[in-house]
């Protein structure tokens, strides 16, 4: 049965079990050796991960990265060494088995968090959470099915409750507690970034990023908590006119892989800032941080109820939140296929709101005008960052005929430099893909490119003997009718296609079902400003590429969604409007 109250605390004793204070009270501070800072208490951390513990290590001790690393690795020698001499320590006679001490070690398991509380599911039923740079299990992870998806409801439903703490709180309190919580994520950057980077494989320092990213986007939420109003309106007769702006209730969140904690940034900030309560379920593949993020929150002081994380699958889990009668909107970023999926059940249940952020094969399109080098370096990170994992990437690079030689050629030259490995590598810029079936269906479309005649200019092939890595992959000569340039691959995969003008170039960019965003780079202002308005896309990047940031909105045209994540149009997705009207005696 897993502890709900296991914490790991820093800054305590250890004794008969237990974290105790001081009996005199009084404290020391461990610090930084690289700059003399204190270093923050970190609670309630999973501490069995050799990487976790080696970036404490150099923290707390200053030493190396890769020499804590050593001595950890020292240090489960002794152990193993030790345990090998605990049936052997004997004098005259051997200890046999029976009435003896036993030591047993219990794989760590993660587990549901449901009105406050960290609980099994009620199935006791378990999942693996994959490394995918090595394919070996991090941990067993509680899996979530209908009757813990019920007991979430039911949780968020009494937090939402007319008169409940939660309702009762003020607008100005609901951002501080936002606000708190997003600082405790800041405090806990680290161990998020490790248990990130485990999960998910991205590399470290982009582990961080995106850790920064998603405080900055519960920071920017709990700004608006206190700002969210209705108005006045000047209706015809004697009366009093006025809307209000109120949460829509109980809220379904289900979030990918790809983006683990920003994703519930997006999801978590909007809805807590309305007053929602929250039953959100982290993918399958990638549920630590989620799980994290609900010591955190409780941390922070939020009600009982207010948020619940339920790990699952989604035939099941996924299927149960989507179709629940007690959610009043859910909010899924995945594929387009699972969105339908949502969609239909959403609307066969209880016709509850919905808002999909869903696929891509987005265009950047690069003129002759351009600075080259520059915007090489803009098609290389729009489409390789995070391994190509990325539902906006600029999968589809079209280059002006007159540069497009030059272009192709800086660009081997670019992704030749990439550093792959593992995660906690120094320098590494792309880590793995995130499991077996992504690494595969990358690897058939890099062969059905080949197939149809485009060239491979660089990569094409699974980097290294162990994990789930794939080189950064460059293919020339693509044509709008082959499969990579149809197809949302959502692997490092470089399609890079020629085009004459402007008129065309705008066609063949809107000749996808999907739109979830575009870019262009090009001196010219007004060619800038012609695609900008006739490109079929969310967002349109000019001389950059996703510049995603908290206070624009985003979100996709056609089968790339339906609604607006971030900015204010992301909060009014958790809003109901109601409109009040009073009779006066006198029409003033």
């Amino acid at each position: 049965m897993a502890n709900p109250n296991q914490q790991v605390v820093y800054t305590k004793l250890f004794i008969n079990n237990e974290f105790v204070d001081a009996k005199s009270g009084k404290t020391f501070p461990t610090i930084n050796p690289a700059n003399c800072k204190k270093i923050a208490d970190i609670a309630e951390a999973d501490k069995r991960d050799i990487n976790i513990l080696a970036n404490l290590e150099s923290l707390d001790n200053g030493k190396p990265f890769g020499d804590s690393v050593f001595d950890i690795n020292c240090a489960i020698d002794t152990f193993r060494y030790y345990a090998g001499w605990a049936d052997k320590i004997h004098g005259n006679t051997i200890p046999a088995d029976g009435a003896s001490l036993t030591l047993t070690r219990k794989e760590p398991v993660g587990v549901l968090f449901i009105n406050n509380e960290f609980v099994d599911a009620k199935s006791g039923k378990t999942f693996p959470t994959i490394n995918p740079a090595n394919c070996k299990k991090i941990a067993d992870i509680a899996e979530a099915d209908k009757e813990d998806i019920d007991a979430a409801v039911e949780a968020a439903k009494k937090a939402f409750a007319r008169g409940s703490e939660w309702r009762n709180l003020d607008a100005s309190a609901r951002g501080r507690l936002l606000y708190k919580f997003a600082d405790l994520v800041e405090r806990d950057i680290n161990i998020l970034a490790n248990l990130e980077s485990l999960d998910n494989g991205k590399p470290f320092g982009d582990s961080v990023f995106d850790i920064n990213c998603a405080i900055d986007t519960f920071r920017y939420y709990a700004g608006w908590a206190d700002k969210i109003h209705g108005n006045t309106i000047p209706a015809d007769g004697a009366s009093l006119t006025l809307t209000r702006k109120e949460p829509v209730g109980v809220v379904g969140q289900i979030i990918p892989w790809n983006y683990p904690i920003l994703m519930l940034a997006w999801k978590w900030g909007p809805a807590i800032a309305a007053g929602c309560t929250i039953v959100l379920k982290p993918a399958e593949q990638t549920p630590l941080t989620a799980l994290h993020c609900c010591a955190l929150a409780k941390e922070a002081g939020f009600p009982a109820g207010v948020i619940n994380v339920v790990p699952g699958y989604g035939p099941t889990a996924g299927q149960a939140i989507a179709a629940h009668p007690g959610i009043h909107k859910v909010a899924f970023t995945g594929s387009v296929d699972v969105g339908k999926l949502v969609m239909e059940a959403a609307a066969k249940s209880n016709l509850k709101k919905v808002s999909l952020e869903l696929g891509g094969k987005s265009p950047l399109v690069i003129f002759d005008d351009c600075n080259l080098d520059e915007a090489v370096e803009i098609a290389h990170n729009a489409i390789f960052a995070n391994h190509g994992q990325n539902c906006c990437a600029g999968s589809r690079t079209f280059v002006q005929e007159g540069i497009y030689e030059d272009f192709v050629k800086k660009s081997v030259e670019l992704a030749k430099k990439r550093k792959v490995g593992d995660a906690f590598a120094a320098d590494v810029q792309q880590g793995p893909q995130v499991n077996d079936m992504i690494f595969n269906r990358i690897l058939k479309y890099i062969e059905s490119g080949k197939n149809e005649g485009a060239k491979v200019e660089f990569g094409g092939k699974r980097w290294g003997n162990e994990g789930y890595f794939i080189e950064p992959t460059i293919f020339s000569g693509v044509t709008d009718g082959m499969t990579i340039a149809k197809e949302e691959i959502f692997g490092p995969v470089q399609s890079i296609l020629k085009f004459k003008t402007l008129e065309e170039v705008i066609e063949r960019s809107n000749a996808t079902n999907y739109g979830l965003a575009s870019g262009i780079v090009t001196n010219n202002l007004n060619t800038a400003l012609v695609f900008a308005q006739a490109v079929q896309a969310g967002s349109v990047w000019v001389n950059c590429y996703d510049a995603v940031v908290p206070q624009a909105p985003f979100g996709g045209f056609k089968q790339s969604g339906a609604g607006r994540e971030l900015g204010e149009d992301g909060l009014d997705l958790y809003l109901e409007t109601k409109t009040i009207s009073i009779k006066l005696p006198t029409n003033n």
